[in-house]
């Protein structure tokens, strides 16, 4: 049994290569290969959101606090809130973040392939995001 002690591990703001707005990691967990797994809490302040990317091996969310919103590529923008769990499939492009008025944290979860988790992609725009209240 290994067991992390809460506090041990520090929370980092993430960086804005990959995400829009002020958002704040903490690792879960990341295990050595064969395993695969790889869980992180992710905060994200309102209006803060992911750039597009996909994960080799899909990934999933569950939402632990707030609302906010998420989206697939060619898909209508879905509104998520606490306890929703969301699922992407392999290399489905998306991204997901907070609303424009609400704070959002979920944990992620996904598994690598051949050491990559995720494929970071162009930045969501405004446009795109929308701006509209959706939470």
């Amino acid at each position: 049994m290994k067991i992390i002690a809460c506090g041990s591990v520090p929370t980092v703001i993430a960086p804005e290569k990959y995400f829009t707005g002020r958002v704040w990691q903490t690792p879960i967990i990341e295990k050595e290969a064969p395993a695969r797994l790889r869980a992180i809490m992710v905060g994200f302040e309102p209006g803060a959101r992911t750039h597009w990317h996909t994960h080799p091996l899909g990934q999933t969310l569950y939402v632990v606090s707030g609302a906010g919103l998420a989206q697939s590529w060619g898909e209508p923008i879905q509104a998520i809130r606490a306890g929703d769990v969301i699922s992407f499939a392999p290399d489905e492009k998306h991204w997901h973040g907070a609303g424009p008025k609400s704070a959002m944290a979920h944990i992620a979860m996904q598994e690598a392939l051949d050491g990559v988790h995720a494929d970071w992609l162009e930045t969501v725009t405004d446009e795109q995001y929308g701006g509209v209240d959706r939470t």
